[in-house]
């Protein structure tokens, strides 16, 4: 489903991870590795078709993937979803400032810093026993410049100066469901005080039908960004099953039709939607405050049968 954060959490060619950890104990350490943790019971599971791939579980639910000898590969349709995003906000190989609100596995980090060398990432995961797990039994290659704060996402965002990112990544859950100070349009406009003049931010949404949620947090990004794009898999386009959804955000036109195509082409191809069939999309639902402002629908038990 996507990774947890707790109420909000903190959060990626990083070369090599480090041995004390990384690529020699992969090899040697191929037993499932289970550890409490602030959100639950956190699972390491190894992925028996990669190496050195490792799918990170909460309380049994799919969170991230990471693969240690290929930080590129993105196994989750929504993380391959962020990391379109990842390649097309800036040309490629350019250092970017990415700031990630949630970590997880610290997956959209490592390829950040494996496609686009120097680029300088912060995660912010509230979850510390989470970040010291991954840390330990997925370490990020030392020379990688990423720093991990474990505080509340939204207080974390606070604290970073005005127009500091690049790219602002959202992808926080709490219990498999976004919390409900990070879905408001005030948390929106920190978001917007962060990124640079032309920056993006790209969102983890989770929904399934009637897509209330998601209706209200397009139009509430709407609020607050006039360029707006989403991608989901069809079948929850036409409300027919819970799944995820990636929200691209920015106050300059986006790279829609590219994002399109590598979206369609995806294993698992998505539909994008963006201008006046996005607007239609949200039929009218109300702009979201901190006074209004709910958590995100709890998937149905089904989403994580036979993970």
């Amino acid at each position: 489903m996507a990774r947890r954060g707790t109420p909000a959490g903190g959060a990626r060619k990083q070369s090599r991870p480090e041995r004390r950890g990384g690529r020699s104990a992969g090899r040697a350490e191929r037993e499932p590795v289970s550890r409490a943790v602030g959100g639950g019971l956190a699972e390491l599971i190894p992925d028996r078709e990669r190496p050195e791939g490792w799918t990170l579980l909460i309380d049994g639910a799919p969170q991230s993937h990471v693969d240690l000898a290929d930080p590129t590969h993105l196994s989750f349709a929504y993380q391959r979803r962020l990391g379109h995003v990842v390649d097309l906000v800036a040309p490629p190989q350019q250092p970017l400032r990415v700031l990630h609100l949630g970590g997880g596995a610290f997956t959209l980090a490592r390829y950040a810093a494996a496609t686009r060398p120097r680029t300088t990432q912060q995660i912010v995961e509230v979850d510390a026993p989470l970040v010291a797990l991954v840390r330990d039994r997925l370490p990020l290659d030392a020379q990688a410049r990423v720093r991990v704060r474990a505080t509340d996402a939204r207080e974390g965002l606070g604290k970073v100066q005005d127009g500091w990112a690049d790219l602002v990544i959202a992808d926080v859950f709490d219990g498999a469901r976004t919390p409900a100070h990070l879905t408001s349009a005030e948390f929106l406009t920190e978001v917007r005080r962060v990124l640079k003049p032309g920056g993006s931010y790209a969102a983890n949404l989770a929904d399934g039908p009637p897509l209330t949620h998601l209706r209200g947090q397009v139009a509430t990004a709407a609020a607050v960004f006039p360029e707006l794009a989403l991608a989901a898999d069809p079948v929850v386009w036409r409300g027919r099953r819970f799944g995820n959804a990636v929200l691209l955000a920015s106050d300059l036109p986006l790279p829609v039709a590219e994002f399109t195509r590598r979206v369609a082409s995806d294993p698992h191809p998505g539909r994008v939607e963006h201008g006046r069939a996005l607007t239609d999309f949200t039929g009218g639902a109300a702009v979201v405050t901190d006074a209004s402002a709910r958590p995100s629908p709890a998937p149905p038990p089904s989403v994580f049968e036979g993970s």
